[in-house]
């Protein structure tokens, strides 16, 4: 049990007095950059998509027989 103690007053230790958190404006900026980023990899996969549909559709309607 005691070892148990030490590993959580440690790990609060270093929490604390170790580790460096980010500004609350630092912390906004870099949600924005994960948001953009987000959203143009979504539209790349869209877009991406819509071609290979658009593509596929062009193959199935040429009706080979």
């Amino acid at each position: 049990m005691g070892s148990l103690q030490t590993y959580v007053q440690e790990s609060y230790n270093e929490l604390i007095n170790k580790v460096t958190w980010p500004t609350f404006r630092n912390l906004q900026s870099d949600t924005v950059v994960v948001i953009v980023a987000t959203i143009l990899l979504s539209l790349l996969i869209f877009g991406m998509d819509a071609i290979s549909n658009f593509v596929l559709d062009l193959v199935y309607s040429l009706n080979i027989s």
